[in-house]
């Protein structure tokens, strides 16, 4: 494995553009290889700060992918530049063409029932060559069937939208029960299914998709408030490098 990464406040991000990421991706389900995929935004960068475990989980996932524009300017005032942003979302869609293209079987895991079934649903409709061996929604008191599921149906890719942390200790705990590539996507079925829409190309252009979404949807404004702690860090971390 490449292992060329960036430290941003101690999570270690993979500098690769989109094209090299796709290609490792097309390799890694041509031999069946087993991968894990986190897709860190500022608020992640700051929950692994606080909590080594969660740090250590995110640190030895195979890929650590720069979601969020905070990312990429963290890096790129650490004076580490990092080549672009890559989301969650454009990953997920990848892998949904990778596995039509290829016939791959495909497991969903999270969100909401009708979320799920919604993704579910336009999985069979638009992607007809994918196996899609289960799915269940993020509602469970008891993940054994989930997990022995996986390991008889033997997917070649896992999306597991369970939120952070959540989903990323889930993956780490059961990856080896079924050799695939394993992504955690918080809530990206939601605008996969359709339930959510996405930006508009104009504020993803602009870099503003968290601002959109916080007009849609104020009660994240708690949440939006990582990102100017996260700036403050970075800022001190380039004092103390200078």
């Amino acid at each position: 494995m490449h292992k060329n990464r960036v430290n941003i406040l101690g999570t270690e991000f993979d500098n690769l553009t989109t094209k090299q990421f796709h290609k490792y991706l097309d390799d890694d389900l041509d031999v069946n290889a087993n991968r894990f995929i986190v897709t860190p935004n500022p608020e992640i960068v700051l929950s692994a700060r606080k909590d080594t475990n969660f740090s250590e989980i995110v640190n030895n996932a195979d890929y650590v992918i720069p979601d969020g524009i905070g990312i990429i300017k963290g890096a790129k005032s650490l004076g580490t530049p990092l080549p672009e942003r890559i989301t969650g979302f454009d990953t997920l869609q990848y892998l949904v063409e990778t596995a039509n293209r290829k016939l791959l079987k495909v497991y969903l895991l999270g969100s909401k029932p009708e979320v799920i079934q919604a993704s579910a649903d336009k999985i069979k409709k638009d992607y007809p060559q994918i196996d899609l061996v289960g799915y269940h929604d993020g509602y469970f008191k008891d993940e054994t069937d989930i997990v022995n599921e996986i390991a008889e149906k033997k997917p070649n890719i896992i999306f597991v939208a369970l939120g952070s942390p959540k989903q990323e200790i889930f993956i780490n705990k059961y990856r080896n029960k079924a050799d695939a590539i394993w992504i955690g996507v918080g809530g990206s079925f939601d605008v996969f299914s359709g339930t959510k829409q996405r930006a508009p190309k104009i504020f993803q252009k602009l870099n503003l998709e968290w601002f959109y979404r916080l007009i849609k949807e104020p009660t994240r404004f708690g949440r939006m408030l990582a990102i100017p702690k996260y700036m403050r860090l970075i800022k001190k971390e380039k004092k103390n490098n200078s």
